[in-house]
């Protein structure tokens, strides 16, 4: 079953958070944690159905700041201070996101669940890891990193896009959007362009706001380097990264695989986007991890039925 529906559940700090569900009802539980300024519907469809199709109940959140979940009141920092990494005073942290993840699983009645995170969504998954074992059956961390300055840095050329004045409008945005792609995507293993150009369109409508990416990347730089934490991860883990990557530099990957008994996969070629062409490879590491301890589930290549 495949549910487009926009759900809510507000947590006991009064936020409003939205998500959707996926699969049968019985399935077994996979969240899907979305990157810096990507709501929930950044992951692939083909990827959400053969997570699907292989017997997961997949859940997928807009983290706060993005999509239809609730803004921060807070002022996002200002270009100086995220150059800097001299987040607000007032910023939250990932361990902020971490809880809304928790009070998520809380409201679905899901004691434990199987983790996958990109990017700052890995952060997120690391850190709800380390600090709530017991709700966490497996981790999959991909093209993530461990907060230390040291390693997975952005490229100074990805940095000057970054900074670049915001798209004013909708078709701004697409441009950007695929401007960047190029930037920080694959050769190897290129974009749909059809897909791409049109998830930028309707992430523009359905709630893109560059205030909130900006007190995201704030939650990333005020929560520090994170390595102490994740060496006291206790879910099996696979860390996957790709070996061309100028948002998370590499180095991110390898230090993440620090986590003990992770297991570390470099794919040759891939960069920072989830393209066409490493979607059967992560959801293989992902369904292998899950089937590996404990549950029961198929394994499908994606546009396939299960």
């Amino acid at each position: 079953m495949n549910d487009t529906e926009d759900r809510f559940l507000t947590t006991p700090a009064g936020l409003r958070l939205c998500y959707r569900l996926d699969g049968p009802e019985d399935g077994v539980p996979l969240l899907l944690i979305a990157g810096l300024g990507l709501d929930l519907t950044s992951w692939p469809r083909p990827m959400v159905d053969a997570f699907t199709g292989n017997g997961f109940r997949v859940v997928r959140p807009d983290n706060r700041d993005i999509g239809r979940s609730d803004r921060m009141r807070t002022p996002p920092p200002g270009l100086l201070r995220q150059a800097l990494a001299r987040p607000r005073p007032d910023a939250y942290d990932l361990a902020d996101m971490a809880e809304d993840t928790r009070h998520l699983l809380d409201h679905l009645g899901i004691e434990r669940a199987h983790l996958v995170g990109m990017s700052m969504g890995g952060m997120i998954a690391q850190t709800l890891a380390a600090r709530h074992p017991h709700r966490v059956t497996t981790l999959t961390s991909v093209f993530s990193t461990t907060g230390s300055r040291k390693v997975g840095q952005p490229a100074l050329s990805t940095l000057v896009r970054m900074a670049r004045r915001l798209a004013r409008t909708p078709e701004e945005s697409v441009t950007r959007h695929l401007a960047l792609l190029a930037h920080i995507g694959s050769r190897v293993f290129p974009p749909d362009e059809a897909r791409e150009r049109a998830w930028a369109g309707a992430v523009w409508e359905r709630g893109r706001d560059p205030e909130g990416v900006a007190r995201q990347i704030g939650a990333i730089q005020a929560s520090g380097d994170r390595a102490a934490e994740l060496r006291r991860i206790t879910a099996p883990t696979v860390v996957v990264h790709g070996t061309r990557d100028p948002m998370v530099h590499p180095s991110g990957g390898r230090a993440t695989a620090a986590v003990p008994g992770a297991r570390h996969v470099e794919i040759t070629g891939m960069g920072h986007h989830l393209a066409p062409g490493v979607l059967d490879r992560l959801v293989g590491l992902t369904t292998d991890l899950a089937r590996g301890h404990g549950a029961a589930v198929t394994r499908t290549r994606t546009g396939e039925a299960a």
